[in-house]
């Protein structure tokens, strides 16, 4: 415990000045099971580039906050690690936590072999940090802390942990600490979900290597969701280099329904028919009438459902957003939103190699194109570009393309976006 305070005791309370006037704060305390305080303890912002240590009486605070919808991060040797959700509306906030032991921390842990474990984490990385040019520089320091499990029947890959995962970027120049709450690869439906709580501190390096962090973290930034946020609430979208249209999808009438597609196979396929076992994999047109009509009918399958209709009118800032109250604002849509963000282009591998690339009209330059789907409407957001319900849309192009390796701190301050 002693060397534990040591090195907590090297902790300062890091941070910028936040985006805009800074004026609340949040305190607490943090007790164990029985109620004594805790001291030595991280305590973190989610997202945040703040961090500080609790007292010898478990007591911390985080000043100088905007008001708005925080997670505060807790962690301590031989405990779980804990997530609060904080909202400042119009005063500062105080919070009383209770930390449980991590009984898998202090046992030996026995592990399980699983031949799999390797590819498994590889996809998660993939997945989690990302396939940009800054995720090779980027690196989890600590993989055994996760747990994989791979359900067969769902073709489903999830993934856990019980620890803070410990990342180091050395693209950026951040140690990025993230509080996993879930991981799931469906690979039927081709679908990748993930949430949890990062916060950030600065990696020790020279002038030059300074130099070069701040250029990078900047272009990271910049045509970023959280950038496009920030000027959605500024009414600053054009001046920005954002460009938002309407995508609507429609029902493709030259796909036959998905009741017939099946039922069409179910009757190829239906014992008593000629059938290798090759038929079943290839079914290659030409071959036989019956692989004919296999074919066609898995050709069909693979007929988009929806037909994608852009709307070329331009919506502007002022019609989209509403301001909820002082501190916070909402959109609400039909249809997705199409952004363009014309300051940057498409990179090579974006485009050729990501699977994430948006469609376009051959009149638009390959500028940066993200799309985004309304879930949960509406879609709440403050002013330094984070939202309050970040469950309610899903991001498609080049949002979904840059993961954990291309994000910044909310309280990031930008050199050259319009203030």
């Amino acid at each position: 415990m002693t060397k534990w305070l040591r090195f907590c005791s090297l902790f300062l309370l890091i941070g910028l000045s936040s985006y805009g006037q800074n004026s609340f704060n949040i305190s607490g305390t943090i007790r164990d099971k029985e109620g004594k305080p805790i001291p030595g303890a991280g305590v973190y912002l989610s997202s945040y580039k703040m961090a500080t240590v609790t007292n010898n009486e478990g007591e911390f605070v985080l000043p100088g906050l905007n008001a708005g919808n925080y997670d505060v991060l807790i962690e301590m040797m031989g405990y779980l690690p804990l997530s609060k959700n904080v909202v400042i509306s119009n005063k500062s906030a105080k919070i009383a936590v209770i930390l449980l032991e991590n009984t898998i921390q202090l046992r030996e842990v026995v592990i399980k072999a699983d031949p799999n474990r390797d590819r498994y984490i590889k996809i998660f990385l993939q997945q989690f940090i990302g396939m940009t040019p800054n995720s090779v520089q980027c690196k989890l320091l600590n993989p055994q802390v996760l747990q994989t499990d791979y359900n067969k029947a769902e073709n489903v890959l999830t993934v856990t942990a019980n620890e803070f995962l410990i990342i180091e970027n050395k693209s950026l120049g951040y140690r990025i600490k993230y509080l996993l709450n879930n991981f799931e690869r469906d690979f039927k439906r081709n679908i990748v979900y993930y949430s949890g709580f990062p916060t950030y501190e600065d990696l020790p390096g020279s002038k030059n290597q300074r130099k070069n962090w701040a250029n990078k973290r900047e272009i990271a930034y910049l045509g970023s969701s959280q950038h496009f946020f920030r000027s959605l609430y500024r009414n600053s979208t054009a001046v920005d280099g954002f460009i938002i249209h309407k995508l609507a999808k429609v029902p493709n009438k030259n796909r036959y329904p998905d009741s017939l597609i099946d039922a069409k196979l179910r009757q190829l396929f239906k014992p008593g028919n000629p059938l290798t076992r090759l038929d079943l994999i290839f079914a290659k047109p030409g071959s036989s009438p019956l692989n004919d009509s296999i074919a066609y009918w898995r050709k069909q399958q693979a007929v988009p459902k929806t037909i994608e209709i852009l709307n070329r009118a331009e919506i502007l800032t002022d019609t989209l957003v509403k301001t909820l109250n002082h501190d916070l604002k909402t959109i609400n849509f039909s249809d997705d939103l199409y952004v363009i963000y014309t300051n940057e282009r498409e990179t090579k591998g974006y485009t050729e190699m990501s699977n994430h690339a948006i469609n376009r009209p051959l009149d638009i330059p390959n500028y940066q194109i993200s799309t985004i789907l309304l879930l949960q409407p509406p879609i709440k957001f403050y002013m330094d570009g984070g939202m309050y319900n970040a469950q309610s849309s899903l991001f498609s192009g080049f949002w979904a393309y840059e993961k954990m390796a291309d994000t910044v701190p909310r309280n990031y301050i930008s050199t050259t976006e319009s203030k």
